[in-house]
């Protein structure tokens, strides 16, 4: 049975010694009224396709199990439909601010950027909370280029580094991690920042000078403190799950199947590009492209659709036409 099903008792939001491990959840999170409960099918409990969804007060709720990604018993999380309503939970959850939490991983508590949440979570995810841990201050001299960063945020405010290229600047400095949270650049604070703006920021630095970082690294397990960078490969499902709960910044989540075998090898593909020509790598935006322009029938309609939803990003038209390209080329099967 669903964990939440029949409890009239509100329980503890920490369990005590619970093994790690996916917990079947349920469908509904409270305040999503209007679900098609017969979308995801998760055993018992889940509505036939085509008759109507059950009553609110009988729906099951979507109960997820969370720990501190550093240590903790483990705790129930519920009700949130955005990563900023998430990281609020835990802090409920664990008795933190919600500010301390950096990202979440999925199924795994080491700092591995294949398995970082990022819009969508599988109904059988559990979250592991990354939070602050030591701060570092360092000089980098910038001798090239590129630096050999790619960015991502979290989506609350923090913009971190999630890829180090071999053999680049920032590689041979070996106090700087994937995982590092970015607070400041030359005394600028960039707490609010979105990733495009940080990266834009750090290629806009003067070649032969040498820049001043801020950095704030996730609290780490004792088995993770060789650990130096996150894996190379941005393409691992995520979802464990037969569906997925998709958090979004605007609106509320939604319960969907998990992306078809197109959807995901267009988000890759958009991804990789995002990171080639803006330095960054964002699965919910590669998503949101790919679900834009997946029904447009040709570059300008999907190039007006950008602008009118992701305008902020004022996308260059080389990039928008390969963009364009690399969802046909996945339509097709193409690799």
């Amino acid at each position: 049975m669903p964990l939440g099903l029949g409890r009239r008792k509100k329980a503890s939001p920490l369990v005590e010694n619970e093994e790690a491990e996916p917990i079947r959840a349920g469908l509904n999170v409270p305040g999503l009224d209007g679900l098609d409960g017969g979308r995801v099918s998760l055993g018992e409990g889940a509505a036939h396709e085509g008759l109507p969804p059950p009553p609110t007060s009988l729906r099951p709720r979507l109960i997820f199990h969370t720990q501190l990604a550093h240590g903790s018993p483990t705790g129930r999380i519920e009700g949130f439909s955005n990563v900023r309503e998430l990281y609020a939970k835990i802090g409920e959850a664990f008795g933190i601010p919600p500010t301390e939490v950096m990202f979440c991983t999925l199924n795994t508590h080491k700092v591995d950027m294949d398995k970082l949440l990022g819009g969508q979570i599988g109904l059988e995810d559990f979250i592991f909370a990354h939070v602050k841990g030591q701060k570092k201050e360092v000089d980098v001299f910038k001798g090239e280029d590129a630096l050999g960063l790619t960015i991502t945020d979290n989506g609350a405010g923090y913009a971190f580094i999630k890829r180090i290229r071999e053999d680049s600047i920032i590689h041979q400095i070996q106090v700087i991690n994937v995982g590092d949270m970015i607070e400041s650049i030359n005394g600028q604070i960039l707490i609010g920042c979105r990733h495009y703006e940080v990266a834009k920021m750090l290629k806009e630095l003067p070649k032969g000078k040498t820049f001043f970082l801020k950095l704030v690294e996730p609290l780490k397990a004792f088995d993770m403190i060789s650990q130096r960078s996150g894996s190379r490969s941005g393409s691992a499902q995520l979802g464990t799950g037969r569906g997925t709960l998709r958090l979004r910044s605007k609106g509320p989540a939604t319960v969907e199947e998990l992306p078809s075998a197109f959807e995901e090898k267009a988000i890759e593909k958009v991804d990789d590009l995002l990171e080639s020509y803006m330095g960054i790598r964002d699965s919910e935006l590669a998503a949101t492209m790919v679900e834009l322009g997946k029904d447009k029938k040709n570059p300008d309609e999907f190039a007006e659709a950008l602008d009118e939803t992701l305008g902020d990003f004022a996308f260059p038209d080389e990039f928008v036409f390969d963009v364009w390209g690399a969802i046909g080329d996945a339509k097709v099967g193409r690799v």
